[in-house]
């Protein structure tokens, strides 16, 4: 669910709760506020209202609060007392035990990475961040992780937090990758701009040739904190050129840090916190 203040957080509890069933506990369920809006307040076209965010934020923070109140099992409506009696609140239904467990907030900042561990939840942190301190983008994204992980383990959670980055990677294994992606090797770098008003801080691509990629890699201080690498592909090349650069990184890349295929079993990450 890419925009929360568009959705209504009761159902999207039930749906997630129904699914992560179905799915004998193997979703993992993405949310976050939602990037920038071309519509104007369009929340309220959806009949939310009342937000003091042009963005929608709060109404964002409240719905997913419910949300988490309702997945854990909260009463989360009255229930009439002539069919339940009286001051009962009833819960929403499906209720899965473990769906906390595979919920990864968007996190943009290290303000909310903190807020996102001292959750329980898992943190999914992408390729730009809304802060810019001068720092490299790896650098600042890596110490959003540490705050996470230090805000997760003092808020005493005990469970397996997970951490995912996403970056944008080409490995150069034909004339075709050299072709869309071969200048940006040579334009390798961060950049500053603005984005949602906030002065933002944006990763650079990584295309080179699988060698030099997993030098570059293994220099990025996220990416090795991390458990979890997202690809992000450009979707406007198709389904065969994207499959091709998944295969690549698998095939010349992913072992070099570490990666196993999934025919070994499920991906179990880090230990838990002690």
């Amino acid at each position: 669910m890419s925009n929360h203040s568009y959705g209504n957080p009761l159902q999207f509890a039930e749906e997630a709760a129904a699914l992560d069933l179905i799915a004998r506990g193997r979703i993992a369920l993405g949310v976050s506020r939602g990037s920038p809006e071309t519509a104007l307040r369009g929340y309220e076209a959806f009949g939310y209202v009342g937000s003091e965010d042009p963005r929608g934020a709060d109404l964002a923070r409240d719905k997913f609060e419910l949300f988490l109140e309702a997945i854990d099992g909260a009463g989360v409506v009255q229930g009439d007392p002539q069919q339940v009696g009286e001051g009962r609140y009833l819960a929403i239904e499906p209720r899965s035990e473990t769906l906390r467990d595979h919920i990864w907030w968007g996190s943009g900042s290290r303000a909310t990475a903190e807020e996102t561990g001292r959750k329980g939840l898992n943190l999914m942190s992408s390729t730009l961040l809304t802060e810019a301190t001068g720092a490299e983008f790896h650098q600042l994204q890596r110490e959003q992780i540490d705050l996470y992980r230090a805000a997760y383990k003092d808020a005493g959670h005990t469970g397996t937090p997970r951490v995912s980055v996403s970056r944008s990677v080409f490995p150069l294994v034909s004339d075709m990758d050299r072709a869309y992606f071969g200048l940006r090797s040579a334009e390798n770098g961060d950049q500053i701009g603005i984005i949602d008003g906030m002065r933002s801080t944006f990763g650079k691509t990584y295309a080179a040739e699988p060698d030099v990629l997993i030098s570059q890699l293994k220099q990025d201080e996220a990416v090795m904190a991390a458990d979890t690498l997202m690809l992000t592909v450009p979707n406007q090349l198709g389904v065969d050129y994207n499959l091709h650069v998944l295969q690549a990184f698998a095939e010349h890349v992913a072992p070099a840090l570490g990666w196993k295929p999934n025919t070994e079993g499920p991906v179990q990450g880090d230990a838990p916190l002690s």
